[in-house]
């Protein structure tokens, strides 16, 4: 492998690679160092994590990769970075390769199937803290070349907005994943503008912004996310395929903590379910070999397993045949949750703990805008700076900046 340490900033050095990607065209790579990152084994393992989890039982064209997106998300950073240089901003050709290979890397602690077993094989460990663990050990592999790249991702470095570009309100990673998610899936609601939105940024006081007439593709934007979180991503199937998931990881770890010998046939994911995991010494070495594939073979062999709750549950997700999943705006009563438990004792002969995997409750929770988080702020041509809840007439303030909960029954029909 060549020598990282070797590597220079020179943006328009070395050969490049072009990527024909279905979303954008094509995606051109013209840095060693991010030519190297990409056919690292940890960058190549996000080609074996579905970007959507379950959504594809949904949707069946939804089986693209956190692969597909990170490298979607790169060419949107290049976009804007490009933009803003045009307006006068200074971006520095190692700020720019630092931004770039900070949003190649956002995704790189997502573990099997993205969100739906996070906090779940690591506890109280979100996917970032991950991210952030892989960037450094890649950081101390290349001879500290990162270091810019973390500073970025974790907004330690003194230009903020860069790290907004890859984390915050209006930032590239959400870009992509709305335009990427919406074509596979093909729901047309995710649609937004994204390379209007691109155009229209702008630095002011450090910090991004937008110009203010771009405020209706942002309405579009926090629109557009919104609807697809409602319709795709807490779709009711794949809230369902997911939980089952968490449930049969649960069952797994209950088995072993029993003194069970459970083989998963996955050396990484057999770590994971018999140890309570709390410090990135543990879990790094085998996470970045845990996948999707781990988690389906485990599936399959346990389809056959001796343990009902376990093999029950297994060989439903891997044949489709789901939970069934009420949505309802209030929370579920106990009298139908017990009335549901009672039935599925009956039917497959269950105890009233066992049948605690097969009836449950759970809630969504979606805010399209925040305010009290971090602002999309609007910068008009007087120079004033609005926050886009603040503007006269803004659909945000009226209808979108409030949350919505929905509360959910699993069930066995």
């Amino acid at each position: 492998m060549t020598s990282f340490n070797k590597i220079k900033y020179n943006m328009g050095a070395g050969p490049q690679k072009i990527i024909n990607d279905p979303v954008y065209g094509f995606i051109t790579i013209g840095h060693p160092l991010i030519l190297e990152l990409i056919s690292h084994p940890v960058f190549q393992r996000l080609r074996r994590i579905q970007q959507m989890g379950f959504a594809h039982l949904v949707y069946p064209g939804a089986i693209h990769t956190r692969l597909h997106h990170a490298l979607g998300a790169y060419h949107l950073m290049g976009n804007a970075l490009n933009s803003l240089k045009g307006k006068g901003i200074e971006i520095s050709e190692a700020e720019e390769l630092g931004a770039k290979l900070a949003i190649l890397l956002h995704d790189a602690g997502h573990g099997p199937f993205s969100h739906a077993l996070e906090n779940k094989l690591i506890e109280n460990v979100h996917h970032e803290a991950v991210s952030l663990q892989i960037m450094q050990l890649l950081n101390r592999e290349m001879g500290g070349q990162l270091k810019m790249a973390i500073d970025i991702f974790t907004d330690q470095y003194p230009k903020k907005f860069l790290h907004q570009l890859v984390s915050g309100q209006l930032d590239v990673d959400r870009m992509d994943y709305l335009t990427r998610d919406s074509f596979f899936t093909g729901v047309s609601e995710g649609v937004i503008g994204y390379d209007r939105i691109i155009h229209m940024l702008t630095v002011h006081q450090g910090e991004l912004m937008v110009q203010e007439k771009a405020i209706y593709s942002i309405e579009k934007f926090l629109v557009a996310r919104r609807l697809m979180y409602w319709q795709v991503y807490l779709h009711k199937t794949a809230v369902s395929a997911e939980s089952m998931l968490v449930k049969i990881i649960q069952r797994a770890k209950e088995r072993i903590a029993l003194g069970e010998h459970l083989y998963s046939g996955s050396a990484s994911l057999d770590f994971f379910l018999s140890h309570s995991v709390t410090s990135p010494e543990e879990y790094l070495e085998p996470f970045i070999r845990l996948d999707d594939y781990d988690v389906m073979n485990a599936l399959k062999r346990w389809m056959d397993h001796e343990d009902k709750v376990l093999s029950t549950l297994s060989r439903m997700l891997i044949n489709r045949q789901l939970l069934k999943v009420k949505l309802q705006a209030e929370p579920v009563d106990d009298k139908m949750l017990q009335t549901l438990r009672a039935q599925a004792i009956r039917k497959l002969k269950l105890t009233p703990e066992e049948a605690g995997y097969f009836v449950f409750t759970g809630e969504n929770i979606n805010t399209t805008y925040n305010p009290e988080d971090e602002k999309i702020n609007i910068l008009f041509k007087d120079g004033s700076v609005r926050d886009i809840s603040q503007v006269d007439n803004a659909l945000i303030s009226r209808s979108l900046s409030s949350a919505v909960k929905k509360f959910y029954i699993c069930y066995l029909a």
